[in-house]
């Protein structure tokens, strides 16, 4: 019988490859930047999972010449599919390797490595991708917006609902004060249930396998013994990794109010819950957000539901939710979105949509890439858009934490008045090794 190979082996064996391919690729590093006619030049962090249609995405809009995954079963499966392209198992080792001979990069890792990936790119000059929620903090989020303004890049965050032009048509009419004022919004999911556990303490250890690179794979987060159910898809559930229902899906639920309202800055959040045992985020939530006034908008609320609770039904006439969508309560009629990425909007009780004018786009990742070639900002940029939403979406999760508090937030500040010891999750501290 064949002998398994050890983790040495499997190392030696994928430094083996990648060092070859690295030299293949550096070796014509000293070609000149690309022109507008160009094709992008892409690196892909984390190629499995949503990282692979990521990735499939770079290949159709510019060429893929390297790719990264702590992972080698999933790295080997990507270089089957982009031969030419140069493999690591670390994201640092590749952006410092590739970064001469890279244009773009797309980051598709678990939520807590999105911005140390990210961030090590913009400071290369490199444009970014990034999957949602754009951070793991709120701190994070306003790194990465600064950063991408400062070294003037292109980015976009992958809520590809941005780009629809049924989510643009009903945001833009909103706009427009063709419903009259908004007065309350409600958004929710059927995640977690179902899709992976919440509400649950910490797995049992287990060795780590032989095709992982756990150190990479667990990045900034604080050191843990490798168990079964992080990799690859449960760690949402975890507060050191993910983001939860909440952040899985808020960057798309959200979406729509947050284009039409501007919902950034809230003044004060609170969630009520099924108890936070501080490892895990809870079966379910309800997040209730406080907007102020902002421009000719006035103030108004946004409530989150998810793990199976619901608004009520009688806020569409007792129609039937959909598992994942949003309702927008308007003086004069009330707008119901089945969608979690805002298509197919209706108005409860008949009415037509306006037809109103809109920037229609070519399409999400086309939209990067016209970004990086020519200059015009992609709608869901880090700047002026998705790190906003991504705040707004993770102060649900600092109320969540806190537990039926109600939390007044200093937007300027970046804190909660009164709650000092909340600060620890608004900016973390890194694990050695890792920075922004």
């Amino acid at each position: 019988m064949e002998s398994k190979p050890t983790r040495r082996d499997v190392l030696k064996t994928t430094a083996g490859i990648s060092m070859g391919m690295i030299l293949t690729r550096v070796a014509g590093a000293e070609t000149p930047r690309q022109t507008k006619s160009d094709r992008v030049r892409f690196a892909c962090v984390g190629v499995g999972g949503k990282g692979e249609s990521d990735t499939a995405d770079a290949a159709k809009y510019g060429e893929v010449v390297a790719i990264c995954d702590p992972d080698l079963e999933t790295r080997i499966k990507a270089m089957r599919l982009y031969p030419m392209a140069a493999a690591f198992s670390d994201y640092r080792v590749m952006l410092d390797a590739m970064h001469g001979s890279i244009d773009a990069v797309t980051v598709s890792t678990p939520d807590h490595n999105h911005a140390p990936a990210a961030a090590m790119a913009m400071h290369l000059g490199k444009h970014v991708y990034c999957q949602k929620p754009l951070t793991h903090t709120i701190h994070e989020a306003r790194v990465l917006a600064k950063l991408a303004r400062d070294k003037k890049v292109a980015t976009q965050m992958g809520n590809q609902g941005t780009a629809s032009d049924d989510l643009r048509r009903v945001a833009a009419a909103i706009k427009s004060g063709a419903f009259g004022a908004v007065k309350e919004v409600h958004c929710w999911t059927d995640r977690a249930k179902g899709w992976w556990p919440q509400g649950v303490s910490r797995p049992e250890s287990k060795p780590v396998p032989a095709t992982l690179d756990w150190d990479v794979w667990l990045g900034p987060a604080p050191m843990r013994e490798y168990a079964e159910g992080y990799h690859p898809f449960a760690w949402r559930g975890f507060w050191d990794f993910g983001c939860g229902a909440l952040g899985d899906m808020g960057c798309h639920i959200m979406n729509l109010s947050f284009m039409a309202l501007d919902l950034r800055d809230p003044i004060a959040v609170r969630a009520d819950s099924s108890g936070n045992n501080k490892e895990t985020y809870p079966e379910w939530s309800v997040v209730r957000y406080e907007f102020g006034a902002r421009g000719a908008r006035g103030p108004v609320t946004l409530t989150w539901y998810d793990g199976g609770q619901k608004p009520s039904q009688d806020l569409v006439a007792g129609a039937e939710l959909s598992p994942g969508g949003s309702i927008i309560v308007c003086e004069k009629g009330t707008l119901f979105c089945p969608n979690d990425y805002g298509a197919g909007t209706k108005v409860i009780g008949g009415g037509e949509i306006p037809d109103v004018p809109f920037d229609k786009s070519p399409g999400h990742f086309a939209e990067f890439v016209d970004a990086v070639k020519d200059g015009k900002p992609a709608v869901s940029n880090f700047p002026n858009y998705a790190s906003a939403l991504t705040e707004t979406v993770l102060l649900g999760n600092l109320a969540v934490w806190a537990s039926g508090e109600r939390l007044e937030w200093d937007a300027k500040g970046m804190k909660v008045k009164g709650r000092p010891d909340l600060d620890p999750l608004l900016t973390p501290t890194y694990r050695k090794g890792w920075t922004l």
